[in-house]
């Protein structure tokens, strides 16, 4: 009877905020053809010198198999269906079986679980070391970059600690006063109040600024590209990938005589989209972050020193396939919500097979750790 019980308190909180009848929709096929990327093998031995994060907040694996589709049909390969080793991750947060994005990349960032809402803080609000800060001390440069605010979740996690993803002041605070070599992403507005330090920061506030940008400065980089969330509808707004190769530039060129990088960026809106049960904005969204993967994979077969991770931090908008015909797909969404199902890691470049199998959120920042060698790096500073 015990585990009958449990049994049901699970499935209670796992379709608590499911609504009383699921959303149907349906789309058409594409027919888009496949980009093939090279890719190398690695041996295990091999250590790398760099790490690329790469988050899809709220992609589920039916997320992938439906944008799948939805590009280019049912022999269709994404750029992360070539990713060579495949694990799966469990994602609950210390007080929710279902995590927000808060908990969920606080356990990327730092290791350990903590409550829905707080970044980087334990349950008792305690500060957490982050991968940010821990390697900035061993002489790594350090960047995030995001499809939302800058001070968003996800990429908060990383430079800051709050029990509140909603406090902007102190994020925003503490990211100006972090050792963050570059930051990406919307947010203007939560920044007016703030005196930014010029002679600490170059700011770049529209795509113009970031695609003119020459990397040969010893300035942080500060790119605020919207007001909140950078909406592909307005004019003047880089993409996921822009961003991200700029970012990458910069790091990769100005870390060479340091012990290497560390870059975590995020598409952001695959989550809006799921919360919004709108497949033409999920499509549009994951598209935009499979062409970004495709970009890393081919940096990481150039580079042959980088290990390029990618992940999400839940599952948002209980996406099912319901159907399907020669040319079109029926689905069905079970919430607006996040769910608590695992999500997919994939992993490719040297120390890549770590990150194979099953695993929880939090032991990905052990292995990212590993695979640096962190505990055998001396502590330097980064001079560029």
């Amino acid at each position: 009877m015990r585990s009958v019980f449990i049994v049901f308190l699970i499935s209670f909180f796992l379709s608590s905020d499911l609504p009383a009848k699921s959303i149907e929709d349906s789309f058409l096929k594409g027919d888009r053809e496949s980009t093939i990327y090279q890719i190398v093998s690695f041996n295990k031995k091999d250590k790398p010198k760099n790490i690329i994060l790469l988050i899809g907040d709220g992609m589920g694996m039916n997320h992938i198999t439906l944008s799948r589709l939805a590009i280019g049909g049912d022999n269709y390969q994404l750029a992360l269906d070539q990713m060579p080793h495949i694990g799966t991750s469990t994602t609950q947060s210390s007080n929710d079986l279902i995590t927000d994005s808060a908990a969920a990349a606080t356990t990327w960032a730092t290791g350990k679980k903590t409550k829905n809402k707080y970044l980087s803080m334990t349950p008792d609000k305690e500060p957490l070391q982050t991968i940010t800060e821990l390697l900035s001390k061993r002489g790594y440069l350090t960047g995030v970059v995001a499809t939302s605010s800058v001070t968003h979740a996800t990429p908060a996690a990383f430079f800051s600690h709050v029990d509140s993803r909603y406090k902007t002041k102190e994020i925003v605070s503490q990211l100006l006063s972090s050792t963050i070599n570059v930051a990406f992403g919307g947010g203007i507005k939560y920044f007016k109040s703030f005196d930014i330090d010029k002679e600490k920061y170059t700011l770049l506030n529209s795509k113009s600024d970031l695609l003119n940008l020459t990397t040969n400065s010893n300035k942080n980089l500060l790119g605020l590209f919207a007001e909140d969330g950078i909406m592909r509808t307005e004019k003047d707004m880089p993409s996921q990938l822009e961003m991200t190769k700029v970012a990458l530039n910069y790091l990769s060129n100005n870390s060479k005589t340091c012990n290497g990088f560390f870059l975590m960026s995020e598409g952001s809106q695959i989550d809006w989209a799921g919360h919004s049960n709108n497949l033409e904005y999920l499509f549009a969204e994951f598209t935009d972050f499979d062409v970004t993967i495709g970009n890393m994979i081919n940096f990481v077969t150039k580079d042959q020193e980088t290990l390029l991770i990618i992940t999400a931090d839940h599952e948002t908008g209980d996406l099912q396939i319901l159907d399907e015909s020669d040319t079109s797909v029926k689905v069905s969404w079970g919430s607006k919500n996040h769910t608590g199902v695992p999500v997919g890691v994939f992993a490719y470049g040297p120390g890549a097979h770590l990150f194979s199998g099953e695993m929880d959120n939090t032991d990905i920042f052990f292995k990212m750790l590993d695979v640096l060698d962190y505990k055998n790096t001396p502590e330097t500073n980064c001079q560029y």
